[in-house]
C-alpha cells in the first residue's frame, strides 16, 4: 500500500466487533435465565400459598363428612309423664255457678283421672280466678301432673304450693270457664306432650 502509512510484518491488526458480540450474547442468556428463575419461583409461591388454602379447604369438607351431625331423629330424655289414672284432682269451684264443680268432675273421671275432693275454692281463690281455671299443684308436679291436667283446659294457670304429693292436684274453675277442652283435642294435646323432644343439630364450625 502507498501513500503515507505502510504496513510491515505478517502480523494484522485483529477485529474487536467479535469481543463485542459475545459479551452482548452471554447477556442476554443471562438476563434469559434470570427471568426463568423469577418465573419459576414466582409460580412456586402461587402454588404454595393457593395449594395450601385449597388443602385445607379439603380437610376441612373431609372432616364435616367424616364426622355427620348427629340425626334430627335423635332425642333428649325427658321425664316420664304420669298417666291419668295416677293423677288425683281436686275440682274447686271458684264461680258463682252452682254444680258446675260437679259436672266437671264427672267429664274428667270419664277421661281417666282420678277424682278427690268435689265442691267450692277457698275464700284464697273463691271469685279470684279471672281465667278459665287455675291449676295447683306441688313444686315436683310442674312437669308431671300439672302438664297432663293442663292439656284438658286450655289457657289454665299453673301454679305450684307448699304441698308434698305431686300426684294430687287442684283444678280451680275461673270465672272465665265454660268448659273443658274436647276430648279428641285433650287426646292429642297428651300425645305431643308424651313425645319427646329432638335433640339440636350439632355441627363442626366451618361445616
Amino acid at each position: 500500500m502507498g501513500g503515507k502509512y505502510k504496513i510491515t510484518g505478517d502480523k494484522y491488526p485483529r477485529m474487536r466487533q467479535n469481543r463485542g458480540r459475545r459479551r452482548l450474547a452471554l447477556a442476554v442468556v443471562a438476563s434469559v435465565a434470570v427471568l426463568g428463575l423469577l418465573g419459576w419461583g414466582t409460580l412456586q409461591l402461587i402454588d404454595v400459598f393457593t395449594g395450601g388454602a385449597k388443602a385445607g379447604a379439603a380437610d376441612t369438607a373431609a372432616d364435616c363428612k367424616a364426622s355427620p351431625s348427629p340425626s334430627a331423629s335423635a332425642t333428649q330424655p325427658v321425664k316420664a309423664l304420669p298417666k291419668p289414672g295416677q293423677i288425683t284432682v281436686n275440682v274447686l269451684n271458684a264461680t258463682p255457678r252452682s254444680g258446675l264443680a260437679k259436672s266437671t268432675a264427672d267429664e274428667l273421671k270419664k277421661r281417666g283421672f282420678k277424682i278427690g275432693e268435689v265442691g267450692n275454692a277457698t275464700k284464697e281463690y273463691d271469685k279470684k280466678v279471672k281465667g278459665p281455671g287455675l291449676l295447683l299443684g306441688a313444686k315436683a308436679a310442674a312437669e308431671t301432673a300439672l302438664p297432663v291436667l293442663a292439656t284438658q283446659l286450655a289457657g289454665a294457670e299453673l301454679k305450684t304450693d307448699a304441698r308434698t304429693k305431686p300426684a294430687e292436684v287442684d283444678l280451680v274453675l275461673g270465672t272465665g270457664f265454660k268448659k273443658l277442652a274436647k276430648k279428641e283435642d285433650a287426646d292429642k294435646a297428651l300425645t305431643t306432650l308424651a313425645k319427646p323432644a329432638p335433640a339440636p343439630s350439632q355441627t363442626k364450625k366451618g361445616c
